[in-house]
Formats: C-alpha cells, sequence, structure tokens
C-alpha cells in the first residue's frame, strides 16, 4: 500500500465488501481504502478503514465521499444503486463504479428486467407479468400442468424466487407474493415465468457503457441444504472456474447475452457502468438467461478475487470513466477457488446474533485460504484490550481458498472451517461438487 496514493470507498458490509476491500487495498495506487459501513472483517484488514454510515444513507455516503476526498467510489450491494447513490454522487463530482440508477432496474425490477431481454432478444424463459393475484392464478390455471417459477417484482433479498412443480404449488405461489406480500414491496408485481431445465452458472462482466470485459464465470450454490435440497438463500458458496462454462459457451455468452444487453441499453439511454452479472441456466437450447445483477455476487466475488492475479483498480477506475478499453486485461491465477459460506442457525429463516466466533486466528494461519467477513460484528474487549468478534448476520463467513483444481480447493477451505466454531454454526459439505 502506497501511503501517497489515492483514496477508494467502499459501500458495503458484506462478504462481497470485505473482498472487494481486501483487494483494493493491495493496489499500489491505493493509499486509503475506506468501508461504510464494514464489519468486523473490514476493521481488521489491513489498510482498511471502516466508517460508520449505512449503506443506503446516500446523503451521508455523499458527504463522506467530498470531506475524505474520495477518487473512486465502489458500490457493494445492490439497494443503494437501485435507491440512486451513483447519480447522487456524479452530481457532486465523484468518480463511482456502479450503474445509475435507470440501469439499475436491470435487478430493481425482474419484470423490466424480462420486459428488455425480450426487446433485446436475449434468450430468456417464456413469461407473463402480473400485479393481481386472481388474474395470474386464472392464468395458470388455463396452462397444461408444467414446473414454473414465480418471483417478486423487486428486491427481496435473494429469497424473493419460488420454483412451482405443479399448478397448485404455483397459484400458491401467487398468493404469497401478491395476496400475502410475503416479500413486502418486492411483491406489487409478479413475474410468472416456465421454468428451465440444465445447469446454473455466473458470468460478471466489467462494463462501462460500451466495452465490456467478462470475468470468468463461477458456479454459485443457491440452495440451503446439500444436494441442492431446502429453500434459497443469499448462497451458500461459489466456486471458479466453472467447467461447464467452457470458452465456446462463454463465446455464446457474451455475443448472445452480455452484447445485446448493453447495446440494448444504451440506445434505451440507459448507460449501464459498472458489474453486469448474468446468471444464467445451460440448457439443451443453449445459455438463458435467469436474471441479470447490477452489482458483483456475493459469494461468487470472494473466489474470483483470490484468483485474481493482477490489480483490481485501475480497471473499476478506467470503467467508472468510460475508458475501459483503454485499461490492462485482468490476469488470472491458474487454479482454482472455492467458498464456503458458514451461516448461523435457523438462516435463512430466523435466528440470533451476538454469538461469539473462535478459530479464526487458527484459519488464518494455512496457506492460500482467506476468511472473508459478512454478517461479523466487534464485541466485548478482553482484559488485554482485544476485542470478540461475533456474529452480526445470517451468512457469516465467507471461506475462501485456492487449489491447483476444484478439489484440492475445496479441500483446503473445508480445512479452515473445521477450524472455526459458534454457536449454531453450520454451511453446505457439498460446495464445488459439482466443478469436480
Amino acid at each position: 500500500m502506497s501511503a501517497g496514493g489515492e483514496t477508494v470507498l467502499v459501500v458495503g458490509g458484506g462478504g462481497r465488501e470485505h473482498a472487494l476491500c481486501w483487494k483494493l487495498a493491495q493496489s499500489p495506487l491505493v493509499g486509503t481504502v475506506l468501508c461504510a459501513p464494514g464489519n468486523a472483517g473490514t476493521g481488521t484488514e489491513t489498510g482498511v478503514e471502516n466508517v460508520p454510515v449505512k449503506d443506503d444513507d446516500l446523503p451521508g455516503l455523499v458527504a463522506l465521499a467530498k470531506e475524505r476526498k474520495v477518487d473512486l467510489v465502489v458500490i457493494g450491494p445492490e439497494k443503494p444503486l437501485v435507491l440512486g447513490l451513483t447519480d447522487e454522487l456524479e452530481k457532486a463530482g465523484i468518480a463511482v463504479f456502479g450503474p445509475s440508477k435507470a440501469a439499475a432496474e436491470l435487478e430493481g425490477s425482474k419484470a423490466y428486467s424480462k420486459s428488455l431481454m425480450k426487446r433485446a432478444g436475449v434468450p430468456t424463459a417464456a413469461f407473463e407479468i402480473f400485479n393481481n393475484a386472481h388474474a395470474a392464478a386464472d392464468w395458470i390455471s388455463g396452462r397444461s400442468e408444467q414446473p414454473l417459477v414465480v418471483k417478486a417484482d423487486g428486491l427481496a433479498a435473494g429469497k424473493g424466487v419460488i420454483v412451482c412443480d405443479t399448478r397448485e404449488e404455483a397459484m400458491d405461489a401467487v398468493r404469497r407474493v401478491l395476496s400475502d406480500r410475503e416479500f413486502g414491496a418486492a411483491g406489487a408485481r409478479a413475474v410468472v415465468e416456465e421454468k428451465l431445465v440444465g445447469e446454473e452458472a455466473s458470468v460478471l462482466a466489467i462494463v462501462d457503457g460500451a466495452t465490456i470485459v467478462p470475468l470468468p464465470a463461477a458456479q454459485d450454490h443457491k440452495a440451503a441444504l446439500d444436494g441442492d435440497r431446502g429453500p434459497n438463500t443469499g448462497g451458500m458458496g461459489a466456486y471458479t472456474p466453472a467447467r461447464l462454462v467452457h470458452e465456446r459457451r462463454m463465446q455464446q455468452v457474451v455475443e448472445q447475452v452480455l452484447i445485446p444487453i448493453v447495446h440494448r441499453m444504451q440506445r434505451d439511454d440507459r448507460p449501464f457502468r459498472g458489474i453486469l452479472y448474468a446468471g444464467l441456466m445451460f440448457t439443451r437450447r443453449g445459455p438463458m438467461v435467469l436474471e441479470f445483477n447490477v452489482r458483483f455476487g456475493d459469494p461468487e466475488v470472494q473466489p474470483l478475487l483470490m484468483r485474481m492475479s493482477g490489480d483490481l483498480y485501475p480497471l473499476l477506475k478506467a470503467a467508472a470513466a468510460g475508458k475501459l478499453e483503454d485499461a490492462a486485461p485482468p490476469t488470472w491465477d491458474d487454479r482454482a477457488a472455492v467458498c464456503v459460506v458458514m451461516a448461523s442457525e435457523g438462516y435463512p429463516g430466523e435466528y440470533e446474533t451476538g454469538k461469539t466466533i473462535r478459530g479464526l486466528a487458527d484459519a488464518a494461519e494455512l496457506p492460500d485460504t482467506k476468511v472473508f467477513h459478512a454478517g461479523t460484528k466487534f464485541g466485548v474487549r478482553d482484559a488485554e484490550g482485544r476485542e470478540s468478534i461475533e456474529t452480526a448476520g445470517g451468512r457469516v463467513l465467507g471461506v475462501t481458498a485456492l487449489g491447483d483444481d476444484v478439489t484440492d480447493a475445496k479441500r483446503r477451505a473445508y480445512e479452515a472451517v473445521r477450524r472455526i466454531r459458534w454457536e449454531g454454526a453450520w454451511c453446505r459439505t457439498d460446495i464445488a461438487d459439482k466443478g469436480r
């Protein structure tokens, strides 16, 4: 870290933001990394300073960026992007990596996203949009028996998607979304679409409005339990590279998904700058888009950044300035990386916080391993003034390791998991098995 380098503000306080802070702090161009609000992991990371400003406090974040003379703001979570933080920072003359409020609707509204895909010719499941449960139920009852997926239109922390194998399940799902408002304001509208069959993977790309720099494919594990069973979560682990997305398939994704959506948004006067995340299903008909996100995936970014051997900062700075074509392309470690999420008992349902985490120092001793914090906070100080670290969320840690191949990286990650403990800690045991 260069003492006289530039100042970067990372907005957010989860595992994605810890990974971004860790990587950006390694840049020789960066002198200070601020994280708002951060967590116990960013608070103990060399070269990173936590600042107690919430990620949805737009005036507070703009004021912080001005006060600390920030050279680049990197927005981690989707909520501040959808609220328009990028627009507010740009009005204040502050460089920012992240899409505008208009462009962030790509994630903020599934109805908008699906309609845009249709107009752009991007392959996706056939769908209908409803704002009334009775109309949705009538449509479903009039169709032949077929698996469907019901999605709350707005942001629902990764939990607003209900996969339905029968007509009855689909009718119950639209009732939960549109009548019971199980997902709150996110359920003002619902998208009902055909269920796609295949294997999932994620392709993320850095975009500056026109130029697209794809990152290696990753595979996330959304379901809570081994064997992809149980309720959907924010993600229980990920690995990269994903064997599913070989070179020919990656070219298909770029040509059929990324280029058309970026060009369509440019023509619609919603130019996309930031991370474009395509959640994909690889079917017999080729890659089909399940969803778009407008930020780094969590937990995909943890293994991706473990494998990135070059400097992340110049790429983000160039994209923010619309000059990505002038930046050196990212370079990658040939090894694989696996991230295993350790969660609180009860997640993704009700869970308790404030449990003391032990074994972090033991895990940190392992080579090519990094424990990224997601839902953590500082606890009480001991007699020697050292603060304990406690759980503060459902997904608590993203234990990430490099290995010669996916099997080796998985072994190393779980070796670190075994060294960490707190009351009620759990994780899936089969992360990355699909990649072996």
